[in-house]
């Protein structure tokens, strides 16, 4: 079967959708059909970009491309959805949040949030729908009114994440931006009472602010933003930390708390942290504590004092993923079934 998978890029941004993509091309090929990634660019700002996005999706008819018509079309990003085909999937990452979130809207972005809305609830309902976890479609829900499947994923390269014995740190690898909340982490290591560091890793905006922070906290000696570092460095720190941290605010999926599983350690989240709630319980596979420095400082030292429960909450991550069956041959069964 020849079928396309249609997402959208903001050109020298790699992340997590892009590894999907891939992983689902990966998977699709492997399972014996003829499977191509097609993208357009996407550009956030001005609102005119967006709003001409939209209209370029739109526009789009894949039911003609030069005799190599699709069978299946399944769309990952906005507003890629909005093109034509009689057989589209829609296995959401996100919706363009800017457009749903909650409090004030600027009064030149009423007109870009009204048609963001009307154009998702037009196309989405045209849509065979998945979602990549039970938070976004709790949201589609909310604000479109439109029930979906949440379908879960591997990380990429899950098989050659490890477990090894471990040393006084805290592992939290994760683009430097607010939403992230890197600042909870560094704040709470100002109290934890423990001989516990931590280690922070990836690039982003804030990377400056919080080394500012370490800095100002004189933490210098507890606290290490490295910057970027390789698939190897990272599977590396995740197998011999202590625990990870990925406490966030609203995740849709997140990628953290799966490595953190796979390479069996316990994960520290936040009851607001969307996404790895649906991974994390408290007490089995790690702790859900407040999004407050004092609580995760508690959890830090629990970790510490019990490294032998901190074990046994790590091993139960590692069985409660393979109990949930995330496989890519799982995703293109669901992805390709009952249509």
């Amino acid at each position: 079967m020849r079928i396309v998978v249609a997402t959208v890029q903001v050109p020298f941004i790699e992340g997590g959708a892009q590894l999907l993509a891939m992983g689902l091309v990966t998977a699709l090929r492997a399972a014996g059909h003829t499977a191509e990634i097609v993208t357009l660019p996407f550009r956030f700002l001005p609102d005119s970009e967006v709003e001409r996005a939209m209209q370029a999706w739109e526009r789009e008819d894949f039911e003609h491309l030069n005799w190599y018509e699709p069978e299946r079309v399944i769309c990952l990003m906005f507003p890629s959805y909005g093109l034509r085909h009689p057989r589209k999937t829609a296995w959401l990452l996100h919706q363009h949040r800017p457009a749903y979130e909650e409090g004030s809207i600027a009064a030149q972005e009423v007109a870009l949030t009204r048609n963001v809305r009307a154009f998702d609830a037009q196309h989405l309902a045209q849509c065979r729908r998945f979602t990549i976890s039970k938070r976004v479609s709790e949201r589609l829900l909310a604000n479109n009114h439109l029930d979906s499947e949440p379908l879960y994923h591997p990380p990429f390269a899950a098989d050659r994440l490890y477990c090894g014995e471990p040393l006084p740190y805290i592992f939290f690898p994760s683009r430097f931006e607010s939403a992230k909340r890197q600042e909870l982490l560094v704040r709470a290591m100002a109290l934890v009472k423990s001989p516990v560091a931590a280690l922070l890793a990836g690039q982003g905006g804030q990377l400056g602010r919080i080394k500012e922070l370490v800095a100002k906290l004189d933490l210098q000696s507890r606290v290490r933003a490295v910057g970027p570092v390789s698939w190897d460095e990272m599977r590396a720190f995740y197998a011999r930390s202590l625990a990870v941290f990925f406490g966030p605010h609203d995740e849709d999926y997140g990628y953290v708390t799966m490595e953190a599983m796979l390479s069996s350690k316990p994960v520290i989240t936040c009851t607001d942290s969307g996404g790895p709630l649906e991974f994390v319980v408290d007490g089995v596979t790690g702790r859900v504590v407040l999004p407050e420095p004092a609580a995760v400082a508690d959890a830090i030292d629990a970790m510490w004092s019990d490294r032998g429960r901190a074990r046994q909450l790590g091993v139960a991550g590692i069985e409660r993923y393979r109990r949930l069956d995330i496989t890519w041959d799982h995703v293109v069964q669901r992805l390709l079934g009952n249509q």
